[in-house]
């Protein structure tokens, strides 16, 4: 009982906040879904997401729960389609022949938001431990549990693409095996670090698992968690390579910095099966879902991009400070 209770108190203070932030402020051209800031929203949001799964053992008070919830998913809807809204004219050039949408889609590896940040290799060869545990405290902030997400996505998919998101699946969950499972080796870095759970996060950071979290909790954005999956396995391993430089730079032991090494080259495997077994062979069969795939993509990229320029923003000044002190 105390669980659900958390559940339906938090979820009645997000929608609080939410409706209080329009009535103040009004509908701003500034302001995001429902009316809230940007901070609001998402932190509403992230609230919601983070107890929206988790298992209560509560039945009791479900009618209000359900309430509140379709409160919150009208906002979730309301964020969604502005980040849409604000990506139309991009997919008019999307290639609809399967070969040609691929060869679209790997591009965005050099040609995507938020590719080749100078932020990266910043981390890799002059942050400080501070800077990178600051980084790092966002980044798994705005982790939404990437296994968790392909076993969302995969409900009613054709067989092939099917597989090849099982396949995935079934590397995050470490083939079977709790050693090899790649939130826990995310967590055992974070330990080492001693970082803080409880810091504070910027909104861009939230907004970024609300994202993911919205596009493949809802079968209506089946396509765009499709292309959003893919784009984090066809973009990260660059980033996961700077990321681990950095780390080993700082002598961070080679246990801990696990998650970001193998990402930095199994990820480059799974980008080349997921384009071959899911993007390819579902634009075949529908060409039209070409370019919700392709949304999906930019979505989760444009997403990242805004991170990675907060992050600037953030860090840079204060590594620039603490040099001349």
């Amino acid at each position: 009982m105390i669980q659900g209770a958390h559940i339906l108190t938090t979820n009645a203070r997000s929608a609080r906040a939410l409706r209080n932030t329009k009535q103040s402020q009004g509908q701003r051209g500034d302001r995001g879904a429902a009316g809230a800031s940007p901070e609001v929203l998402h932190r509403a949001l992230s609230d919601f997401n983070r107890l929206r799964l988790q298992p209560t053992g509560t039945p009791g008070g479900w009618e209000e729960r359900l309430r509140r919830e379709y409160q919150m998913r009208l906002v979730e809807g309301s964020f969604v389609e502005a980040e849409r809204t604000a990506l139309r004219g991009r997919l008019t050039a999307v290639p609809s022949d399967p070969d040609a949408f691929v060869a679209w889609f790997e591009a965005l590896s050099d040609r995507g938001p938020g590719q080749n940040d100078p932020l990266f290799p910043w981390l890799a060869g002059a942050a400080s431990l501070a800077d990178m545990r600051w980084f790092l405290e966002q980044e798994i902030a705005g982790e939404a549990g990437f296994e968790d997400l392909v076993a969302l996505t995969q409900l009613k998919l054709p067989t092939r693409p099917k597989l090849e998101l099982a396949r995935n699946y079934w590397d995050e969950m470490g083939q079977g095996h709790a050693g090899g499972m790649h939130g826990p080796m995310l967590e055992h870095l974070a330990a080492t670090l001693e970082l803080d759970a409880r810091g504070e996060v910027v909104w861009e950071s939230l907004a970024l698992g609300n994202l993911m979290l919205a596009l493949a909790m809802n079968r209506h954005y089946t396509y765009q968690a499709i292309g959003a999956l893919g784009a984090i396995e066809l973009t990260a391993p660059g980033r996961a390579e700077h990321v681990n430089a950095g780390l080993k730079r700082l002598g961070v032991n080679g246990e801990a910095r696990r998650y970001f090494a193998l990402h930095a080259t199994l990820d480059v495997r799974h980008s080349i099966a997921w384009n071959r077994e899911v993007l390819r062979p579902l634009v075949a069969a529908d060409p039209a879902c070409a370019p919700l795939i392709a949304e999906g993509a930019l979505l989760r990229l444009r997403a990242g991009a805004r991170c990675f320029e907060r992050y600037r923003a953030e860090l840079w000044p204060r590594s620039s400070s603490a040099q001349r002190s």
